[in-house]
């Protein structure tokens, strides 16, 4: 039997600037791509939305893989089990994969190379840089981003320098190991109780690699310019788009950098916008590195002082918030933009993140899963990060207990109601002017266009009143350093 190695894809789904695909291609052996789905496997199963995505990102990758004479290989089940197999019938010796620097993963990669004898080669083609390459003075993890990104900048991890894929011919097995189709992964979201599917909205996107490298020059021409000021305007559309494409890893954070600096060396008035996402991406490699430090990280507080956070069983708001019912234009605009396109936009996330927490004194962990199950671009680090940060128990969450205003936060960053109006289905945009007594007006016309009942407590048509929620978040907030 002739000897073949395996190339083992996990979040790593593309065949550009991936270090594990160009030292497989260039072994000269019978190159075996391989693709195991086990919910088992990870720390958490996939969401809903996470699993539309894969779907259609697996189909990308195989009919990249034809291109060049090969085939992706799709199994399911055990993921021990079907490595073991798969090397017996192909007499494998190596496999190439990527870190997932997931610790659960992390860990069966270290045992199983152990275990099995087999040379397990990984690489980094996730991250700007391995988190256990930045390290402090003290040889210890970063819990804060601004000298974690200088460490990141100082030791030249945050460049734009790229692997291309290798240029050496593959090399196919004689005979290819049996294959289950796509559709018996059974990704698609599961059909609503009213019969509706819920990811109809979701084809306003093209997973895979060259949907992730179309989306990136879309970025560079029509959002970078403006970005570093823009970003956090939802009415504006100068996001990059790219979150989902980077969590499955149709593309690398090196050619995001690389693309966009070559941009820069043409027109510099890109520079301001270019540093900007440069760090977005830096936070992105930081919260990996907190995820490291605590495996967990998705239900337990990287601060334990907030286990005793004094927080609400209030199934009515949670349910209110999650359909995007609050009475708060901007946190209902920003759930139904979730629900409807399976993503939402950074600030808007942080407005609504707050409004669960701090208003509601709903627990984060409730609504980091609500977010796991819907966001498109939800991953391991990043997503229950954040919801730690907005929380306040997670790293460098300071001040730990600001509290976003919805209201202000409407009138600074959608001041004429455009994204509002986007999302709130038959809801007029804002023909006044920027005033604060024309954003109240907007408010209160929401609440009779949604038919919200006045809640007997507030006096208005809002869940909450802000003033009063405002303060019992503070107060809690206080309690809990007060017993620090």
């Amino acid at each position: 039997m002739t000897d073949a190695v395996l190339l083992w894809f996990r979040s790593d789904l593309r065949l550009d600037d991936h270090a594990a695909v160009a030292e497989a291609v260039k072994s000269g052996l019978p190159v075996i791509p391989l693709y195991i789905f086990d919910d088992s496997f990870p720390a958490r199963p996939l969401g809903a939305a996470s699993k539309w995505w894969l779907n259609r990102s697996l189909a990308a990758l195989d009919t990249a893989l034809q291109r060049h004479g090969s085939r992706l290989i799709l199994k399911a089940g055990d993921t021990e089990k079907i490595l073991k197999e798969i090397i017996k019938e192909n007499n494998i010796k190596t496999i190439f994969c990527s870190h997932t620097f997931e610790p659960k993963g992390e860990a069966f990669d270290a045992r199983f190379a152990a275990d099995s004898g087999i040379d397990v080669r990984r690489f980094n083609t996730h991250l700007l840089a391995d988190p256990s390459a930045v390290r402090t003075g003290a040889d210890g993890p970063y819990k804060v981003f601004t000298p974690f990104y200088r460490a990141l900048l100082s030791k030249g991890y945050a460049d734009g320098h790229t692997r291309r894929l290798s240029k050496s011919p593959w090399v196919a097995p004689e005979t290819w190991s049996e294959s289950l189709p796509l559709d018996a992964l059974d990704l698609h979201p599961k059909l609503t109780p009213s019969g509706q599917d819920w990811s109809r909205g979701f084809d306003i996107w093209t997973p895979g690699e060259a949907g992730a490298h179309s989306r990136l020059q879309h970025f560079i021409a029509h959002g970078l310019k403006n970005y570093a000021d823009g970003r956090d305007r939802p009415d504006l559309d100068l996001t990059s788009h790219l979150s989902p494409h980077l969590r499955f890893g149709e593309i690398s954070p090196h050619r995001l950098l690389h693309d966009v600096e070559r941009a820069v060396e043409h027109d510099a008035s890109l520079r301001d916008g270019y540093e900007k996402f440069r760090s977005e991406l830096a936070w992105r490699d930081f919260c990996f590195g907190i995820l490291c430090q605590q495996p967990d990280l998705h239900h337990r507080n990287f601060k334990p002082q907030f286990d005793d956070m004094p927080w609400e069983d209030d199934t009515r708001a949670f349910r209110a918030w999650c359909r995007g019912e609050t009475g708060y234009s901007l946190v209902d605009a920003g759930m139904r933009e979730l629900w409807q396109t399976g993503i939402m936009h950074n600030r808007v996330r942080m407005v609504c993140a707050s409004f669960l927490v701090k208003h509601l004194m709903i627990d984060w962990r409730k609504g980091e899963q609500w977010f796991w199950d819907t966001l498109l671009d939800a991953d391991p680090a990043n997503n229950p990060a954040n919801w730690q940060w907005v929380a306040g128990s997670g790293a460098d969450a300071a001040p730990y207990f600001r509290i976003f205003n919805p209201l202000t936060q409407a009138e600074k960053f959608d001041p004429k109601g455009h994204y509002r109006h986007r999302y709130i289905t038959g809801f007029p945009e804002m023909k006044t002017s920027r005033s604060r007594s024309a954003h109240q007006k907007f408010e209160q016309d929401l609440f009779d266009f949604l038919g919200h009942k006045p809640d007997a407590e507030a006096g208005t048509g809002m869940i909450v009143d802000h003033g009063k929620a405002r303060q019992r978040a503070l107060d809690a907030y206080a309690r809990l350093k007060n017993e620090d």
